[in-house]
């Protein structure tokens, strides 16, 4: 994954300084605002049987656009976002029933709330109409973040449990730095006097462990996965003045 991260960097760098000797110059700079639903889960190595975390994300986006090298608008895009990650165990029976828990009654339930703090840099590849009219584009670059806050929820107690106690139950987060690689693509539309709208599948792959990962750990791995789908409305703070520009 690193030497994937590495590629990736070094491949845009050159492509840019190829087309700043064969492609259109930009000067583009846009900001903005987005906000989305996210779907996340924790690789757990033992395994931990889950189903998707569910919160929302949101934060400020800004976008620089270099070039149009032929048919390929390229950009960099970095964003700020607070992000409400986490897990949610998949607690069932052999038969893969819900658990019941004979104190309750209830179907046993937990999870794990994360609150981070996200900076993802991607490069942008762009195809489609810049100024007015639809774009279809793909991103990639990596991504860091920061740990704010995490909370627990159960509907039962830890010496209830019929299964008895997991370990990443009582465990905190051991590692609040996190990082990784992000990719996604997308729709834009955008409009001179209005702006830009886009409509953006996106996945995280965590390069991180949230636990410690040695001999002596219980995880060997324990890494994040996300897929956020969102929505960025950018309006533009610099525009290149050229009337190829479409």
């Amino acid at each position: 994954m690193l030497r994937l991260l590495a590629i990736l960097i070094t491949y845009h760098l050159s492509l840019i300084a190829v087309s700043a000797q064969v492609g259109d110059h930009r000067s583009d700079f846009a900001v903005g605002l987005s906000g989305g639903y996210m779907l996340s889960s924790v690789g757990f190595t033992p395994r931990v049987p889950q189903n998707q975390h569910t919160g929302m994300t949101g934060g400020i986006s800004m976008r620089y656009t270099s070039e149009k090298y032929f048919n390929s608008i390229c950009a960099i895009v970095a964003e700020l976002n607070y992000a409400q990650i986490g897990w949610k165990e998949k607690i069932t029976t052999m038969e893969d029933e819900p658990l019941i828990n004979s104190v309750t009654g209830l179907a046993e339930a937990y999870q794990r709330d994360l609150n981070y703090l996200q900076v993802p840099v991607m490069a942008r590849m762009g195809w489609g109409r810049e100024r007015k009219g639809v774009q279809f584009f793909v991103q990639a670059g990596p991504q860091i973040g920061v740990m704010l806050s995490e909370n627990t929820v159960k509907n039962y107690d830890v010496s209830e449990r019929v299964q008895g106690a997991q370990a990443q139950d009582s465990m905190s987060v051991e590692h609040k730095f996190d990082y990784g690689i992000a990719g996604g693509l997308g729709l834009e539309f955008s409009h001179p006097k209005v702006g830009h709208f886009i409509l953006e599948g996106r996945y995280y792959y965590g390069l991180g462990d949230i636990y410690g990962n040695s001999k002596r750990d219980f995880f060997a791995r324990s890494n994040f996965q996300n897929v956020t789908v969102k929505l960025t409305y950018l309006f533009d703070i610099q525009k290149t003045k050229n009337y190829k520009i479409k």
